[in-house]
């Protein structure tokens, strides 16, 4: 970690299943968080690898978490990150641990942020309701039928609802979803 990042002091949870995880969708916005000076701890189901894929498809790295979902709070966090991948972030919306910790960032007021198909968790989390949001075109329905407004922006952030919503499209917009994180935990306007 190094010295003097603007975001030292700063924690921030990412929330992922053990297969799907789109690898870039991990790995990029934590190690951007990480050169920031930013604690991140990876949050799995199982305590086990992470096996990410490139494009839904093609094996990617390997990811060790730090912890399970079951065994994580918000506390002392000050973002929660929820990555895509077709696989990860269907499973991830059934996932009762992932759907409790990211209703509590968002009740504490803390940024929550999710890419790809990612924003599944949004909707079965009750979190698209009323708030201007982006994803992977095809989850577009769903987001607008949870009650949410639908863009086509790399990054949508909405401070509407009493806590930062950040989301992004798909992995070529991986830069802007982490400047919007940066910003946001900078103390800065995410936007």
């Amino acid at each position: 970690m190094p010295n003097g990042g603007k975001l030292d002091g700063r924690n921030v949870l990412v929330l992922t299943t053990n297969y799907g995880t789109e690898q870039d969708e991990l790995r990029r916005p934590v190690a951007v968080l990480r050169e920031n000076g930013a604690r991140v701890t990876v949050a799995a189901r199982k305590d086990a690898p992470v096996r990410t894929l490139v494009s839904d498809r093609r094996p990617g790295a390997d990811v060790t978490p730090d912890t399970t979902l079951a065994r994580t709070t918000a506390d002392g966090y000050d973002a929660v990150i929820v990555p895509g991948g077709t696989l990860n972030a269907d499973a991830l919306r059934a996932d009762a641990d992932a759907r409790r910790l990211v209703a509590a960032f968002a009740e504490a007021g803390k940024p929550v942020a999710a890419i790809c198909h990612g924003p599944w968790l949004l909707v079965d989390s009750g979190l698209a309701k009323g708030r201007e949001l982006t994803s992977y075109p095809s989850l577009r329905p769903d987001l607008e039928n949870a009650g949410g407004t639908w863009r086509d922006r790399e990054v949508v952030v909405d401070t509407s609802g009493g806590h930062p919503l950040i989301t992004s499209r798909r992995p070529r917009d991986l830069d802007a979803f982490a400047a919007a994180i940066v910003r946001a935990l900078d103390g800065g306007n995410p936007a």
